[in-house]
């Protein structure tokens, strides 16, 4: 398919679907006009003692079956509501024939119960039953999913809700639980390998010959670095809209999931990025958002139009519909390639116009770690280039490794910044340093000491490791005494950003905010940046840490951090 030809009907059909007159044959399902929308909450389970099912079913995605992975009949599985300060039993029963298990994402609990196979615990073997025992020790909004195999692209995935102990420092009048995520017809495994055979194989946006000619917003010497890098500044997203549908809490842009409120109502939204694979710019076109949490832990509130996130990143925001009208709430992939779509309305069957996908973003030289130099003007510029260059080419020859096409040269900060393709986005758009903890953090103490950790991949190869060393061939771990405070420099030399969770854990972002720095368990590296975060190491045991890309997990883009008790002599 022609896809400047298709990229055009797209986008004709999400105009005229607002005044409701495009021929559906002509329309994404995002765009796709609708009678009415299905208004039907999550279902949810709560109290001291849960079970769960996983089981293999059948989907029903904008009026089409797919395969699929569910938990008690559903996908995402059911919410799971908790009250902090509560213990719970969660008896979770594996109706599959092969492995399975759930990690309780951003839940502090023991390891053995942290759901990794492997790593804390044997994995739940088919037709099995295991049971999870752990405290509640926290509030805010988290999510659990399997880390067994691929089964979370398949559909095992939920929310959790825990409601605080005392009074909610966030009042609201009603609330919704947003899950995102992404769903193709093709298995996981599938989807694995045809980006081992061609690590490009799902874009369908590449620039034409007229295009790369043009330029698209490309100087000449940036034309000139990709070629020579064999890269692709297209090559946003590892997998996209062109198998990918985009979802809702389980449904599709055609099948709109609708959140109802009366107007004037203070309205919580509980974003989960549940994807496998996707980074979702969020926004409410004509209704600001106020996020007061982040990762399910409370931060000031900060007014914004959109934010950007990453697979495993949870946000609460607050919004204050003071109308009689329905709003459109659109997820879009970072690569434009589709959207998630639902709306918000004050009764069942309204709908409000959808936006059509923006220009889709060109990676720079910034995203591939040349830091500034892509923003010189003239004969400067171009110097700043060709020393880049030598200076990559120079840095290729320190590490000159299958799994290590690149080594960013010049790598920055990037947590000031809106996300990648969100520069001219014309309104507010969230970055980490908007974000300041609530509450002052438990730990302040300066580092004792600080690690490099390098986010490494070969894009051609589909190959990704941390340091240029896959899971399958660390031999030791990251090793932490248990109470020392560490910080961790992490390093993206790649040119897609990188979703990094640590399990049982959450780490201050160093953004300049001091004793109130925001606290997250995930935090997404934008390409060719630095994140750096302080983390106290007060969980003993074996603990995952890796890339929340799921395909980037699977190729090795994972490390174990170990937790011991400091050696005599040492500080604690």
């Amino acid at each position: 398919m022609n896809s400047q030809l298709n990229r055009r009907a797209l986008l004709r059909g999400a105009t005229l679907a607002g005044s409701g007159l495009a021929m559906a044959g002509w329309m994404p399902a995002w765009a796709q006009p609708v009678s009415r929308g299905i208004v039907r909450p999550l279902a949810t389970v709560s109290g001291a003692e849960i079970d769960l099912t996983i089981a293999e079913q059948m989907a029903m995605i904008d009026g089409r079956h797919s395969h699929a992975i569910g938990i008690n009949g559903t996908i995402p599985g059911p919410l799971i509501r908790l009250r902090e300060g509560q213990d719970v039993v969660l008896r979770v029963r594996n109706a599959l024939d092969e492995e399975s298990s759930i990690h309780w994402h951003g839940l502090l609990v023991p390891a053995q119960f942290d759901g990794v196979p492997g790593i804390s615990f044997p994995g739940i073997p088919a037709r099995s039953t295991f049971e999870y025992r752990f405290p509640i020790v926290q509030a805010g909004t988290y999510w659990y999913h399997s880390h067994s195999g691929l089964q979370e692209q398949m559909g095992l995935y939920g929310p959790i809700v825990i409601d605080p102990a005392g009074t909610d420092p966030v009042q609201s009048d009603r609330e919704h639980v947003i899950v995102l995520s992404d769903h193709s017809p093709l298995h996981g495994h599938a989807l694995y390998r045809k980006l081992k055979q061609q690590a490009g194989y799902f874009n369908f946006q590449k620039q034409t010959l007229a295009g790369q000619i043009a330029g698209r917003g490309q100087k000449a010497s940036e034309r000139t670095a990709w070629g020579a890098m064999r890269m692709d500044p297209t090559d946003i997203s590892d997998v996209t809209g062109s198998t990918y549908t985009f979802l809702v809490n389980g449904y599709g842009p055609g099948d709109n999931w609708t959140a109802l409120f009366a107007p004037g109502e203070r309205v919580r939204l509980r974003f989960v990025n549940a994807s496998a694979m996707t980074t979702f710019n969020v926004r409410l076109p004509g209704l600001p958002m106020t996020v007061v949490q982040a990762d399910g832990l409370d931060v000031r509130p900060i007014e914004v139009d959109e934010f950007q996130f990453g697979p495993a990143e949870t946000y609460d925001v607050i919004v204050v519909p003071g109308t009689d009208r329905a709003f459109t709430l659109v997820g879009e992939a970072i690569d434009r390639s589709g959207m998630a779509r639902a709306t918000l309305a004050p009764r069942e069957g309204m709908v409000a116009p959808v936006p059509p996908l923006r220009a889709r973003p060109i990676a720079t030289m910034r995203d591939m770690g040349m830091g500034d130099m892509d923003h010189g003007a003239g004969m400067a510029g171009m110097a700043k280039m060709d020393m880049g260059m030598r200076n990559f080419d120079n840095a290729l020859q320190v590490k000159r490794d299958p799994g290590v096409q690149t080594i960013s040269p010049a790598p920055v900060d990037r947590t000031g910044e809106p996300g990648q393709g969100l520069a001219d986005a014309g309104h507010r758009v969230l970055v980490y340093r908007d974000l300041v903890a609530l509450d002052r953090n438990p730990d302040v103490r300066a580092p004792e000491r600080s690690i490099d950790i390098h986010l490494t991949g070969n894009m051609e190869r589909y190959m990704w490791s941390f340091d240029g060393v896959k899971l399958s061939d660390a031999r030791e771990p990251i090793a932490f005494a248990k109470g020392e405070r560490v910080r961790v420099n992490l390093i993206n030399d790649t040119m897609m950003g990188h979703p990094l969770h640590l399990h049982g854990h959450f780490f201050e972002l160093v953004t300049g905010h001091g004793d109130h720095a925001p606290r997250k368990h995930t935090v997404l590296v934008q390409p060719g940046g630095i994140v750096t975060f302080d983390v106290t190491a007060d969980a003993e045991g074996d603990w995952a840490f890796h890339c929340h890309m799921l395909y980037h997990m699977h190729a090795g883009m994972m490390r174990v951090v170990s937790v011991r008790p400091a050696a005599a002599g040492e500080a604690a």
